[in-house]
């Protein structure tokens, strides 16, 4: 079936403006998402580039064959930058410049000017170069992209691939009765506008549904972690610590849980001021945090209150990492020393069982054992059933 060349152009120019318009509309409106912002730029380029190129036979041909072609590189470009700043690095505009100064220099020697087959040629490698450097943005960040980026990935390799075919397949037929639909490059041309078409529809709801699965985990993230801290609140160790709990009692290993508040923390805050009292508790943290495996669970559940599971972890292995957290905390040097200590209460599996709630309501009992008995201490809850029989 034939396609109309006028037809597909004035669609295609409708596409990418209208594609364009509401790419900048959802950056502006509600993510502010630097991609969204050069995706709907290219689709705009896309579209005066197009109006440009179809500029023949009106006495300016230098307006197609040079602006024209500039603006498509420049939309390539901003395709480019894109991608490069979704996996979050710096946009270049050494490299959005690059690809039209090259075309403009080489627009200044006649024999490349007046060349057909040597323009298709140049302008084919150059959206090619684009292309080529828009997927290695994604694959070189692939293990660090926390994003389902892979259909991203497959549209631009299939993109970038048309335009290697095109570099070694065109001839540089004559345009002029192409865009009147008569010319012999009337299928190619209608194949190259519509695979347009396609991308730009493509890649801009892969890049907004990217856009908005990483806002939605920047949420998710936020409501699972201490503002203060940065670790897990209580609700994110809830979760994680009872999943871990139900892992080691079906691989029937031991765990423990340790429970650590401050000691006289209030009185921190009251001689020192609360700004003194948060710095306490952020190196806290870091102290929990540096002092376990990467395979155990810690969060903030309370005020100056933290928690711990630690997995395949018997009694005497957690009481040495709860004295191991307790002197490393009690060195820092935010005070005079002496002055920032911790009490922990100590429990485990072999006597508390794998129920979270009553691991944290005996480790409570150990911890409220370690201040009776002078603070800054490490308590088991079996030690402490020792002591009172």
């Amino acid at each position: 079936m034939a396609l109309h060349i006028p037809t597909l152009l004035v669609v295609s120019v409708f596409v990418f403006f209208l594609m364009g318009l509401l790419t900048l509309h959802a950056w502006y409106r509600e993510s502010r998402e630097r991609p969204l912002a050069y995706l709907g730029s290219m689709m705009l380029l896309g579209a005066l580039g197009v109006v440009l190129v179809s500029w023949r036979d009106r006495g300016v041909d230098f307006i197609p064959i040079v602006f024209g072609n500039v603006v498509l590189l420049l939309s390539a470009a901003m395709n480019w930058m894109a991608m490069r700043t979704l996996v979050g690095r710096a946009p270049s505009m050494a490299g959005i410049l690059a690809g039209s100064l090259v075309w403009l220099t080489l627009c200044l020697i006649p024999a490349f000017y007046d060349s057909m087959s040597n323009r298709v040629l140049v302008y084919s490698l150059l959206a090619f170069a684009y292309g080529v450097l828009t997927t290695l943005e994604l694959w070189r960040s692939r293990n660090s992209l926390d994003v389902a980026f892979m259909p991203a990935l497959v549209l631009t390799v299939l993109h970038t691939v048309f335009y290697a075919v095109r570099s070694a397949t065109d001839e540089g037929l004559p345009l002029t009765k192409d865009l009147l639909g008569s010319g012999e490059g009337v299928p190619f041309f209608s194949f190259m506008l519509f695979e347009s078409m396609l991308y730009v529809i493509g890649i801009a709801y892969v890049t907004l549904a990217m856009v908005k699965e990483r806002a939605e985990l920047k949420l998710k993230a936020a409501a699972f972690s201490d503002p203060l801290t940065g670790i897990g609140n209580r609700r994110a160790f809830m979760l994680h610590a009872g999943k871990l709990l139900v892992d080691s009692e079906q691989r029937g290993e031991p765990a423990a849980l340790l429970l650590c508040d401050l000691d006289h923390f209030k009185r921190l805050n009251d001689t020192y001021g609360h700004p003194v009292g948060d710095q306490a508790l952020i190196a806290f943290s870091r102290t929990l945090v540096e002092s376990l495996r990467e395979e155990d669970v810690s969060g903030r559940i309370g005020g100056e209150e933290f928690a711990c599971v630690l997995s395949a972890c018997d009694e005497h292995t957690a009481v040495q990492i709860a004295e191991r957290i307790r002197r490393s905390f009690a060195q820092l040097s935010i005070l005079e020393p002496g002055l920032l200590s911790v009490s922990i209460g100590v429990v485990t599996t072999r006597e508390s069982g794998y129920d979270l709630s009553r691991l944290l309501s005996e480790a409570d009992q150990a911890l409220y054992g370690a201040k009776d008995q002078g603070r800054n201490r490490v308590q088991t809850l079996r030690s402490l059933y020792l002591s009172l029989t």
